[in-house]
């Protein structure tokens, strides 16, 4: 699972924006969004590459968390 920091993220519109994108590439995607933290921790069969572009594509800029 990697997380993610996602600092436009920010209602439920957002989260499921985000959801909706990663479920698209893979659809048995685990996909837990935290608003508090403004973060995201993903699990999928996609690469992070993918991943990213897609939550780009959505208009969330996204940046993997060590």
């Amino acid at each position: 699972m990697t997380k993610y920091s996602v600092p436009e993220m920010s209602c439920g519109h957002c989260t499921s924006a985000i959801e909706g994108a990663v479920k698209a590439l893979d659809a048995n995607a685990s996909v837990k969004p935290d608003l508090d933290t403004r973060t995201v921790e993903i699990e999928a069969s996609v690469d992070q590459a993918a991943i990213l572009a897609a939550m780009k594509g959505e208009g969330y800029e996204a940046t993997p968390v060590e």
